[in-house]
């Protein structure tokens, strides 16, 4: 019996398979076409085929769905490009209301999103955060409606809780497929919160964003003395010496050894860093490393 922990290279999303390194459009607006373009290729080139963005992205003077339009560009240019990628995108997020979740709504936002992208359907469509002001009879209603209408495949969800995804699963006839995290060896909360259990519970595909916390667990950072970021970055410099990797292969490998843990959302603006990330995948990881991870982060050993 091998030590290693198992890491996929592919996991399923709904009735898609994609590469466990998905790329997140977050800062993709002020690319230039030929640079979004390379990214997206780079991507792809690896099997990076999950690619993530939202009407928010970019959000600015001119309005919403800067990232959308640039990654609209792309596909236009290379319509060949579409099936090669599982599109997921977001609504909900409307500063400065800050959320609005109503069905007409979310309905307007993936009509939107849907000319920018330059596509006649999102894969998977997601209600980027809760509307604590819409009723989950009226995000079923658009969500229904737009499956139906055939403006997207699958739908899911991001920052929820547990309970607001089982919520709203109560009053859909079809399941939800992704619950969209924040999850990371320095923010944990997900392993104690319920929601890599309730993933695992109802199939979800959980997609980790900032597996990388914001740049903070990568090569070269050190965190505070004695802050949760020193902790467990001296503990994943161990991992990444002994796999021959950088300390970001091994924080995203820690995140994708998880079982509920489908995908980690990559969000680099280089090409080269985009074809790297995938070593990931091929670290080795032992139960005791990937626990020692999780103390590091926790200051205390497991009771």
């Amino acid at each position: 019996m091998t030590n290693a922990l198992p890491i996929a290279r592919d996991a399923r999303i709904g009735p898609f398979t994609a590469g466990r390194i998905a790329y997140g459009c977050w800062r993709f607006a002020g690319s230039t076409p030929d640079e979004a373009t390379a990214k997206i290729e780079a991507a792809l080139s690896v099997g990076a085929n999950l690619i993530d963005t939202a009407a928010i992205y970019g959000f600015g003077d001119p309005g919403f769905g800067a990232a959308e339009e640039k990654l609209g560009g792309v596909l236009k240019a290379q319509p060949g490009l579409r099936d090669q990628i599982v599109l997921v995108t977001k609504a909900g997020i409307h500063p400065p209301l800050p959320y609005d979740s109503r069905a007409e709504n979310l309905i307007d936002s993936c009509s939107g999103s849907l000319k920018r992208l330059e596509t006649d359907r999102i894969d998977v469509f997601l209600i980027h955060r809760p509307d604590l002001l819409a009723s989950y009879d009226e995000v079923a209603e658009a969500l229904t409606h737009l499956r139906a209408a055939g403006k997207i495949r699958e739908a899911g969800v991001s920052n929820f809780t547990p309970a607001q995804t089982r919520a709203l699963q109560s009053k859909l006839d079809f399941p939800l497929v992704v619950s969209q995290p924040e999850f990371s060896a320095v923010h944990t909360d997900p392993l104690t919160d319920g929601t890599t259990d309730l993933a695992q519970e109802l199939g979800l595909a959980l997609m980790a964003w900032s597996p990388l916390a914001g740049g903070r667990l990568v090569s070269g950072q050190r965190g505070e003395p004695g802050s949760v970021e020193a902790r467990v970055l001296a503990v994943l410099d161990e991992i990444a010496s002994e796999n021959g990797v950088g300390i970001d292969h091994a924080a995203l490998a820690w995140v994708l050894a998880h079982p509920a843990a489908s995908f980690a959302i990559i969000g680099t603006q280089s090409p080269d860093r985009i074809r790297d990330s995938v070593r990931a995948l091929d670290v080795k990881l032992s139960r005791r490393d990937w626990y020692a991870v999780l103390e590091a982060a926790r200051g205390e050993p497991m009771p």
